[in-house]
């Protein structure tokens, strides 16, 4: 069995700078949207956070990748890691306010443990798993009003882009399971990110327009925030969180993120969420401490 890291001083900051920045993404996506599309804001993410990380790849001189293998699971990786959730998470932000995305986003760790269950043979479904699969679900349930889907509206077809976006998220992570842990985590996020660019850079140009930086200042920063700070060095951050603290702890970030993203919705962009929203995320958030084992581990030291 293994044990579960202690957090150190250091591992929470760290834990809570990585939940800050990538909270931040839905606000500055949502800024970037007020004038550029869609798709545009995809490839420019890609493009920037994928030279970038070529050059860290270069710079530290680690192995270059080699052969149509090895790009073709890139290739496969770009779009369900992505291609698919950022195209969809960016749409569903111009229907939905960005604290509601970031609450439906956090449903990957759910979606992700279901989905690893049927196709890794050492992630089955335990009870405790699948109590903590049901509790999130319950909390989606919520969060959305499963009343309102029942006419098929922009902002209901919003929250089902998000849902979707976070499947294709736990796709991702099984995939990148079984045909990435050999590589370097740098050398497979460029790799997947090329592809990424290969794709949207030409697809936005073609359906939105030349890519180009003679935008408005705010859209150039939200651009650079969510391209380098929240996709490169975040990146980083994220592996250096997860050494320190080990991947139970790291799955707290996931917590982090949406009250961040709520309150930069708010304060910024003039948000309020219905109040199903934010108890939809407190079931949520219970169903990933369940998953995680920390809210049995708490309530046995009770009794």
């Amino acid at each position: 069995m293994t044990l579960q890291k202690t957090l150190s001083a250091r591992a929470w900051g760290e834990l809570f700078l990585l939940g800050l920045i990538w909270g931040g993404v839905f606000l500055a996506v949502r800024v970037a949207l007020n004038e550029i599309g869609v798709l545009t804001s995809v490839a420019h993410r890609a493009l920037w956070a994928a030279l970038l990380l070529w050059g860290l790849v270069f710079a530290l001189r680690l192995p270059w990748p080699h052969g149509a293998k090895i790009w073709g699971v890139f290739l496969v990786m770009g779009l369900l890691n992505n291609i698919v959730p950022f195209t969809l998470l960016n749409w569903s932000q111009l229907h939905i306010e960005s604290g509601l995305t970031a609450i439906l986003n956090s449903t990957t760790a759910v979606l992700g443990v279901l989905v690893a269950s049927l196709f890794l043979r050492d992630e089955r479904l335990t009870a405790r798993k699948a109590t903590g699969v049901l509790i999130g679900a319950l909390g989606v349930g919520t969060a959305i009003g499963l009343e309102n889907l029942r006419s098929l509206d922009l902002r209901s077809l919003a929250q089902l882009a998000a849902l979707a976006a976070t499947l294709s998220y736990a796709f991702a992570g099984v995939w990148a399971r079984r045909y990435l842990t050999a590589l370097h985590p740098l050398v497979a996020a460029a790799g997947m990110l090329s592809c990424t660019a290969l794709v949207m850079v030409p697809l936005a140009w073609t359906l939105e327009g030349p890519l180009t930086l003679a935008l408005r200042f705010e859209t150039l920063l939200a651009i650079a925030y969510y391209a380098l700070i929240a996709t490169v060095l975040a990146y980083l951050l994220y592996y250096r969180v997860l050494a320190m603290a080990g991947a139970g702890n790291l799955m707290l970030v996931t917590l982090l993120i949406p009250p961040i993203a709520i309150v930069l919705g708010w304060a910024v962009l003039g948000e309020a969420l219905p109040p199903r929203a934010v108890l939809g995320f407190g079931i949520l958030a219970f169903g990933l401490l369940v998953l995680d084992g920390r809210a049995l581990r708490w309530l046995r030291n009770k009794v």
